[in-house]
């Protein structure tokens, strides 16, 4: 029999992304939550019946301020959070408009190259999804 806690945390977010306005290089956005001090890609929680992609959606925009052009599916990662298992959907998009303004969540955001982004980022798991991004920018 399984318990509620069995059951995945669901949550989805995207891997944003945009072209240096100085010399046109790819940039990652990466957000720093004070509550837990770690830099990671911008996600949260669905809420009850919201799709998967409105979620990551509304995510980018609540925490970075910018708005995301969702494009490819990216690698779900699942992991255990806080001894429950938690399941993450992310999409590469572009943010194609906004500005970032301090917030509950997110206190700073870090505009970093691919391989900047790789060495910030808290958890090793969340740099598959720079690779990731990678691959589906710029497809062998």
């Amino acid at each position: 029999m399984s318990s509620p806690n069995d059951i995945p945390v669901q949550a989805a977010g995207c891997v944003l992304w945009r072209r240096s306005p100085g010399d046109g290089e790819l940039e990652i956005c990466l957000v720093h939550r004070p509550k837990y001090d770690d830099w990671s890609h911008p996600k949260g929680k669905l809420k009850r019946g919201e799709d998967p992609l409105a979620c990551a959606v509304r995510e980018v925009a609540e925490e970075t301020g910018y708005t995301p052009l969702p494009g490819a599916v990216l690698p779900t990662l699942r992991y255990l959070a806080q001894g429950r298992p938690k399941e993450v959907r992310y999409w590469a998009a572009e943010a194609v408009a906004g500005g970032f303004t301090p917030n509950d969540e997110v206190d700073r955001v870090l505009w970093l190259s691919p391989a900047a982004a790789r060495g910030r980022l808290t958890q090793p798991r969340d740099r598959t999804l720079v690779d990731a991004l990678l691959q589906v920018l710029h497809p062998a």
